[in-house]
């Protein structure tokens, strides 16, 4: 019998038996079920299973948290269910049952965009930055501007317009590339059509509405003797070049299944590239300008009119609640198309300050809750990730699970919405969603975005302890003892004996505790910055589904043992490393977040099952480019997944650190 085979069986009864399973799969850590009918599974039941660490839904599969020996936990489901793996990609297709339409698109959108997010961001700071330069006249300068007063600034002023210029301007071609990346089809044809959308041939899409008709039928059009046709460019609209590039994908699938394979090379992408560029230019662009225009037109309208206040007050609101839907996606769009048409947007503040409002409320846990030491390596680095733009860690690792903090944090979203909008304060574009935020803004706009960030910030922390007092709007609200450890109320969170670890610099020095227990060091497994575990972008490893630890943002390649021990584990898709240290921690090194899909094509691992290794050992390299351009964060997590026998992970040093320097230790139980 194995291991697991009687967890297995209690979890089959528990999904709604075999009968339910529409298909299963496993990452790393994992069980991927795609359900045919997910209010079947017994959610409470499966929680009890010893070996289930937590569960979560997410993109149509319900996902049971195993650790370190899900492969061994599947094999055995597999054996006492008779059902037979499929592979990630076909799991995938099979979760698109759990999936309506609106689901679907906005999985698509999400797809698309958040590889051009890096670029959209930087390039709105340094839109900001510009503005500074060349709009400011300064009183120190004598009335002037500094590109007016000096020429080694004007020279940068002029030189930051290059990447600004390929960021928006030829932004059609990020959306086309990204199209064709999303859909597996051929790249560089994605990349061929968005430079004709956007080609220096064509009449700029910023000169069209000061050109006449006449001047554009005399001189920017194909005349094929019989019909014409505008040579109008599409510099930074977003649906015409959606639209082209999902036409260029369904044909180059359609001519890929009916050319002949030996001259597939040549009449595939002929056949696919040319029509999707006229019709580009003669239907796909005029309509999606006009459908793009409409959009932004309505929004623009709604957040300028009378009626401002009502609709901001909704969206700042409501905003949060997007992030958890993934509707929030579809605000990248709309955002980029209101600089397109307009020169800025009015959406994007309202991002920035419910950002804002998530970390403030995460703050305000923080000071309730002190003394939860546990909790504090959460909400910290959770609060400073949201206030410089990522969410995730302070909605999923605190506010959702209290219930009250993620409300207060909607009310001062929405009434900073408001407050920013009704004074017309705009963003130049997208940039850094938090606190950062307000330097893609013009310098004149700085004290009413200040002004709206402080009235967010100050009602969404009154608010946090307001509705603490709300048993409606209170969900697993830990009570405190006069030594202000937090214990938690009767079916709470965080139940169990308090474990206190030392906090000393020698590392070698045992713990004097009723259990005997030893400390290990902790070793930083590739140069980069070192993080805490819940600021990962991932609400597995952040909210310690899989255990404590720590991640780094790597600059190199080289990933090495953050511990001493034994290779217990390598994963099939080598993104994943198991290893056993002497004193009995099971430490799980994950390469990349969701780097599960790539199927080990990033990493080359050095080692294998059995060896033995120190912080000197070299486990793998893992080509951060393939990883970036796959659309996959590169953080490598390092989590100790054993919980019981992990009485404390103590991290000495965060921030920018070299390969193998000693950050911590790690406190094991005998």
């Amino acid at each position: 019998m194995g291991k697991y085979q009687a967890d297995a069986k209690q979890l089959l009864a528990d999904i709604g038996g075999k009968e339910n399973v529409a298909a299963v799969t496993h990452c790393a850590t994992r069980m991927r079920f795609v359900l045919n009918d997910q209010s079947k599974a017994n959610e409470k039941a499966i929680e009890e299973i010893p070996s289930v660490k937590g569960m979560f839904t997410n993109a149509g599969q319900f996902q049971v948290i195993i650790g370190n020996d899900v492969a061994d936990f599947y094999n055995d489901f597999s054996a006492i269910s008779g059902i037979e793996g499929v592979s990630k990609e076909q799991s995938k297709v099979a979760a698109k049952q759990n999936q309506n339409i609106v689901q679907r698109i906005i999985g698509v959108l999400a797809e698309i965009f958040t590889p051009l997010l890096p670029a959209i961001i930087v390039g709105g700071l340094m839109l900001g930055f510009r503005n500074f330069l060349e709009g400011v006249p300064l009183d120190a300068l004598g009335g002037q501007t500094i590109t007016e007063s000096s020429v080694f600034w004007n020279g940068v002023n002029g030189f930051l317009w290059l990447p600004c210029e390929a960021i928006f301007h030829f932004l059609p071609v990020g959306i086309t590339w990204s199209i064709t990346r999303k859909m597996g089809t051929t790249q560089i044809l994605g990349i061929v059509l968005g430079i004709t959308l956007v080609s220096p041939q064509l009449l700029n899409a910023y000169a069209v509405n000061g050109t006449s008709a006449a001047d554009i039928a005399q001189n920017w059009t194909w005349d094929f003797g019989f019909f014409t046709i505008d040579k109008i460019g599409y510099q930074a609209q977003v649906i015409p070049a959606m639209l082209a590039g999902f036409l260029l994908v369904y044909l180059e699938k359609f001519f890929r299944k009916h050319i002949p394979e030996a001259v597939s090379m040549i009449f595939v992408p002929l056949f696919s590239l040319l029509p999707t560029i006229l019709a580009a230019h003669m239907i796909l662009g005029p309509i999606g300008w006009k459908i793009g225009s409409g959009i932004s037109f309505v929004v623009n309208a709604g957040l300028t009119s009378s009626f401002s206040w009502l609709f901001s007050l909704i969206f700042g609101g409501l905003y949060a609640p997007l992030v958890i839907t993934g509707l929030h996606h579809t605000t990248l769009a709309i955002d980029s198309q209101l600089v397109a048409d307009f020169g800025s947007t009015n959406l994007w503040p309202m991002i920035m300050l419910s950002n804002i409002a998530q970390g403030t409320a995460v703050l305000a846990v923080y000071f309730q809750h002190r003394g939860n030491k546990k909790e504090e390596q959460i909400s910290v680095p959770a609060t400073i990730s949201a206030y410089l733009g990522v969410t995730e860690p302070a909605m999923f690792g605190i506010n959702l699970k209290y219930v009250y903090p993620f409300i207060a944090a909607m009310v001062g979203s929405a009434i900073g919405g408001m407050l920013i909008t009704i004074t017309n304060t705009r963003a130049l574009g997208i940039g850094v969603g938090g606190l950062p935020g307000f330097l893609s803004f013009k310098i004149n706009n700085y004290p009413m975005v200040f002004a709206s960030m402080l009235v967010t910030m100050v009602i969404t922390f009154v608010m946090t302890y307001v509705f603490r007092n709300v048993k409606a709007l209170n969900k697993l609200e830990p009570e405190y003892d006069e030594g202000g450890l937090a214990m938690a109320t009767a079916g709470g969170a965080g139940s169990g004996p308090a474990v206190s670890v030392m906090d000393t610099k020698d590392a070698s020095t045992a713990v004097a505790t009723p259990d005997m227990v030893t400390q290990e060091m902790i070793y930083a497994p590739v140069e980069g910055e070192v993080i805490m575990i819940g600021e990962v972008a991932d609400p597995v490893f952040s909210q310690k589904m899989m255990g404590d630890g720590f991640a780094v943002r790597p600059k190199g390649q080289e990933i090495y043992a953050p511990v001493a021990g034994t290779i217990t584990s390598i994963f099939a898709t080598k993104h994943a490393i198991g290893i056993l240290t002497p004193a009995g921690a099971e430490v799980l090194v994950h390469m990349g977040l969701d780097t599960v899909e790539l199927n080990g094509a990033p990493f080359d691992v050095k080692v294998t099952e059995g060896a033995s290794v120190t912080s000197e050992t070299l486990l793998a390299v893992m080509d951060l480019t393939a990883v970036k351009a796959a659309g996959k964060g590169t953080d490598v997590v390092v989590a100790f997944t054993n919980r019981e026998k992990i009485a404390g992970v103590t991290l000495e040093q965060t921030g920018e650190i070299a390969e193998q320097s000693q950050i911590g230790y790690v406190t094991v139980k005998g």
